[in-house]
């Protein structure tokens, strides 16, 4: 059987992701070729992509790097062609010779050209969160509008993918070129009956409500399972990632909330969970590498070689399994509170934990303080047409993601003036 070459931009080449993408790619290359590639500022390691996989075009964030770049790219023989800025990543993305897009490019400068990509019909291996936390309506309806095909390479939501009977559309979908009908990730509520949606927890599962209000930065950003950075790490010590991830399976897999229950599972080994009607739970193991779901999402419907080793059961030897507490970390409910709001609650609350997290980071709150003021803001505009209209564009949406990092920021500077009064005092 002849093997179809897909031809692949990858969207946010330098962050794990794009690590993990491009040592697939490396190992097949009768499989898949790098057409384009994108890189923020990381202007070494970019030259390096380029030197090793030749994609036709690279993209960089800052104009001012560009001829440095080039010129060097020409030194070492290379012709790719250098572009610059947002919309270059939507180019890239909706090349008419891309098959496969590779969203990863980390917060809101994502969902653009991840929406591009969507509206040109192509088949999407989305890492991208803001795509469908910001933006899931305005997302999903551009996939369903276009025919594209969206496949989620998160570790847990593609392991969800994995647990559900989701049939490929045609013989030719690995290629994404040759599509017939429509492709749909929506659960069968008549036969699934939850999905259990695994978190490790984080490095605080076994803290008490005392002990989270002393959390330090640096005890936050230490992941017991995975390397992750600062941002990321933070999120999932408070299951404000797990909670993201809730509204993303949600819109993904077209249920609610109520339809999925968090379960705390510290070995990050199963990596998420369907039950069925029938009492059958099925379960998607594996070593914790991201390599696993990128390769299952780019080869779908086949299987192939990711270098990843084998589970080794008798290694495990036990796994853990409890549910998650709101109550000590309520972001997780917050989160799928902001998904029954509807509206932007969701990119309210995404934008409001931004602000919280690097304020954190920063030291000028505490562990603990970072959901209470999320809840704060996120029901502030509860009151205005906010979570009650329907948003049709990008712009629209980043306009409310703009008011409430403002709104974020004000509260933040009105608790530093209320601590410095009390100081005074």
């Amino acid at each position: 059987m002849s093997v179809v070459c897909q031809s692949l931009t990858l969207l946010g080449a330098t962050g794990s992701i794009g690590g993990s993408t491009l040592d697939i790619i490396a190992r097949h290359p009768s499989r898949y070729r790098l057409y384009a590639v994108s890189a923020y500022s990381q202007v070494d390691r970019l030259i390096e992509i380029c030197q090793q996989f030749k994609p036709v075009y690279a993209v960089l964030g800052d104009e001012s790097q560009l001829e440095e770049c080039q010129n060097r790219l020409k030194d070492l023989g290379v012709s790719t062609k250098l572009l610059f800025g947002a919309k270059a990543l939507e180019q890239i993305a909706s090349d008419e010779q891309v098959d496969t897009v590779v969203a990863a490019i980390v917060g809101a400068a994502g969902l653009p050209s991840a929406l591009a990509a969507a509206q040109a019909g192509k088949k999407i291996l989305l890492a991208n969160k803001e795509s469908l936390v910001m933006a899931g309506a305005l997302f999903m309806d551009a996939v369903k509008r276009h025919n594209a095909i969206l496949l989620p390479i998160d570790s847990e939501h593609n392991a969800i993918f994995q647990c559900l009977p989701i049939q490929p559309v045609s013989q030719s979908v690995a290629s994404a070129c040759d599509k017939e009908g429509s492709f749909s990730l929506s659960v069968n509520k008549q036969q699934v009956h939850k999905i259990l949606l695994t978190a490790s927890g984080g490095p605080f599962r076994e803290f008490d409500a005392e002990a989270l209000e002393s959390v330090t930065v640096a005890q936050a950003v230490a992941h017991p399972n995975w390397s992750m950075g600062r941002k990321i790490s933070v999120d999932s010590a408070s299951l404000m990632n797990k909670g993201l991830e809730l509204i993303e399976a949600c819109w993904l897999f077209d249920v609610s909330p109520s339809d999925i229950e968090v379960v705390v599972h510290k070995q990050s080994i199963i990596h998420s969970m369907v039950q069925y009607v029938d009492g059958t739970t099925l379960a998607q193991m594996g070593n914790p590498d991201m390599r696993t779901p990128i390769t299952q999402a780019l080869s779908w419907p086949e299987r192939i070689d990711a270098g990843v080793a084998p589970l080794n059961l008798f290694d495990i030897a036990r796994l853990d399994f409890e549910p998650a507490d709101t109550q000590r970390f309520p972001n997780l409910r917050l989160a799928a509170e902001a998904f029954s709001l509807g509206g932007a609650a969701c990119a309210v609350l995404n934008a409001v934990n931004e602000v919280m997290v690097d304020a954190f980071l920063n030291e000028r709150i505490g562990f603990a303080d970072i959901a209470r003021f999320n809840e704060q803001v996120l029901y502030q505009f509860k009151d205005g047409e906010t979570y009650s209209l329907h948003f049709s564009t990008v712009d629209e949406l980043l306009a409310v993601d703009a008011k409430a990092r403002d709104a974020a920021k004000q509260l933040l500077r009105s608790q530093s003036q209320t601590s410095q009064d009390v100081s005074e005092c």
